[in-house]
């Protein structure tokens, strides 16, 4: 015979086992929810590929591109030729409060030192002489034969794209490519002016462009399974004053 406070135990006891039971499902169906990675693709840069297109313009006036690759530019006064641009748009996921994230950098092989004196230095991609180590090539001035790093400690040369090597400039700290080139930044069509006169008529000039589609891109966070995307795209545009 069953006595009632042993019923009242056995039914206690029965009834935690119950919960128990079913607070170890409920936990083990959480536990599979939280183990499964959630896989997250970013949306593509562009609708479709990337794309970038630059033209010289000269007097108001576009400048064609020769059959050999060139663009001729008759001198006449104008102290200044502009290159412009038109990328491909970006995906809204990648502009901020209607800001694209764009950024496109200017370059030349061209430098001015002296006001009148002019030299260039072989380029062979943006910054090429910067990763190349070039800085130490010669470059003669009359008798006299100078190296880039001569000149910044000198007198800092002034490229056509119109910025200036600082004097102290560190070539082996991380930041310095960042101190060269000029910028036209969070548009679509990006612009530059560059410097003429009449003592570069018969040079060929080489410009060089770094267009990146989401600056911000390019880094990995923590549970994604790829890096935020980027893309750049190179350009080179040969200059003839005529």
């Amino acid at each position: 015979m069953v006595r009632f406070g042993e019923a009242k135990k056995s039914s206690y006891i029965y009834t935690k086992i119950k919960v128990m039971k079913k607070l170890f499902i409920l936990f083990t169906i959480l536990s599979t929810f939280s183990c499964t990675k959630e896989e997250y693709l970013y949306p593509s840069l562009c609708d479709g590929n990337c794309n970038t297109n630059y033209t010289v313009i000269y007097e108001n006036q576009l400048i064609p591109q020769n059959s050999n690759g060139y663009y001729e530019i008759p001198w006449n006064g104008l102290g200044y030729f502009q290159i412009k641009g038109l990328t491909s748009e970006l995906n809204e996921y990648y502009v901020t409060n209607g800001v694209p994230m764009m950024g496109t950098k200017f370059d030349s092989d061209y430098w001015i030192v002296f006001d009148s004196i002019m030299f260039q230095t072989p380029m062979y991609s943006y910054l090429g002489w910067f990763n190349n180590n070039t800085l130490n090539t010669p470059i003669p001035f009359g008798n006299y034969t100078y190296t880039l790093n001569d000149l910044i400690s000198l007198h800092p040369p002034l490229n056509i794209a119109g910025y200036q090597i600082p004097r102290n400039l560190c070539v082996d700290c991380p930041y310095a490519s960042t101190l060269v080139g000029t910028y036209s930044m969070y548009n679509y069509t990006p612009t530059q002016n560059f410097f003429l006169d009449d003592e570069m008529i018969g040079d060929t000039i080489n410009i060089f462009i770094e267009t990146t589609f989401n600056i911000n891109g390019g880094v990995w966070y923590v549970g994604m399974d790829e890096q935020v995307p980027i893309e750049t795209i190179e350009d080179q545009i040969k200059v003839i004053i005529i």
